[in-house]
């Protein structure tokens, strides 16, 4: 159920689409072997079911305070100035609640409706809407290997979320080479190496050493033994370290020596849990290292799930002001520490979940 896009070669897809046993169902052609990720897909169904009832379970704090403020019955300032301090204390932040507000009404207006229930459903397609540019596959095989930095600040669920996506990818048919560069943390290679033997990958490891060499030796071991992936553990940062931010800008510059196409993605991995700060957080490391993607932890047992809604406004802004720029979709997100806990962001599944 949790899915990454692992892109295949031109020479590799001309040779699917020509294959004489293609048939089409829909509008769709398709193989053999994509019926027969049909039908996976189909018996995976229940256990997607489970993800999405432990999603809305984590998100019920913030959801619930929401949801209260449509058990009238009608629609008026009231209504509004209530849905206004519910988003706020969801953490959607002040640019992203203006946002949403302005969108229902303007819906409210466009339908006529009477219901406060109906409004409840144009905040969770206006919320599905502000989301959708967030919701992006992550892309592995455009490069080999495809080098993956991670970053974050200690505690986020940084090294544990990069033995989750291993897992997925390895079990994905991906081969995949750790690197662990957070030498600065007690214990955190010790860890990533735990992660490296449940997962049956290899992983370059040097006691002490310095951050950025490690990062070089393994991009350089990954393309010598021919490696899809390579990942890369880098030390916790607080964004306010200036020091530490510099070694993350050196990491990234050693990376580019070991390859110069590299690092074709920079993750950071963000608590939930920390609302408004989250996105500080993700403004400051895109500032350092431009960013490509972002992985959310622990949303569950929080009452600030609306931080997506604020990421996502600033995405939006910053993709206007510099369109050269990557976009920063959240690839996955989390709301436990189990391995099925980590799963693939779907914009309208997480509306629907915060405000069911």
């Amino acid at each position: 159920m949790f899915s990454f896009f692992k892109k295949k070669s031109p020479a590799l897809a001309a040779a699917t689409l020509s294959k004489p046993e293609q048939s089409l169902i829909g509008s769709a052609l398709v193989t053999p072997l994509d019926i027969e990720a049909i039908v996976a897909a189909s018996e995976l169904a229940p256990q997607r079911q489970r993800w999405l009832d432990k999603l809305s379970s984590g998100l019920r704090k913030t959801g619930s305070s929401i949801s209260g403020v449509f058990t009238g019955t009608q629609i008026d300032d009231a209504l509004y100035d209530n849905l206004e301090a519910a988003l706020l204390m969801a953490d959607t932040g002040v640019k992203a609640t203006e946002y949403l507000l302005a969108d229902v009404k303007r819906r409210v207006a466009a339908s006529a409706v009477t219901n406060p229930v109906a409004v409840k459903n144009m905040l969770t397609e206006a919320l599905s809407q502000l989301l959708k540019p967030l919701e992006q596959a992550l892309v592995i095989g455009q490069h080999s290997p495809t080098v993956i930095m991670v970053a974050g600040v200690n505690g986020a669920g940084k090294t544990t979320s990069i033995g989750k996506l291993t897992k997925h990818l390895a079990t994905g048919g991906a081969s995949v080479l750790l690197a662990a560069a957070d030498t600065f943390r007690a214990a955190a290679r010790e860890q990533l190496s735990v992660w490296a033997d449940r997962n049956t990958v290899e992983i370059i490891s040097k006691e002490g050493g310095d951050p950025a060499a490690v990062a070089f030796d393994a991009v350089t071991a990954g393309k010598a033994r021919g490696k899809e992936v390579v990942l890369v553990d880098t030390a916790g940062r607080l964004p306010t370290q200036l020091h530490l931010m510099e070694e993350l800008k050196k990491i990234k510059r050693v990376v580019q020596k070991a390859d110069a196409t590299a690092p074709h993605e920079v993750l950071l991995v963000i608590d939930g849990n920390t609302g408004q700060n989250a996105l500080a957080q993700v403004k400051a490391f895109d500032e350092a290292l431009q960013l490509t993607g972002l992985v959310v932890t622990k949303l569950d047992g929080t009452a600030k799930g609306g931080v997506l809604a604020a990421i996502a406004l600033w995405a939006q802004e910053r993709q206007a002001a510099t369109p050269t720029l990557r976009p920063v979709p959240v690839y996955f997100i989390g709301v436990g520490e189990k391995l099925e806990d980590l799963e693939t962001f779907h914009a309208r599944e997480f509306a629907q979940a915060l405000l069911s």
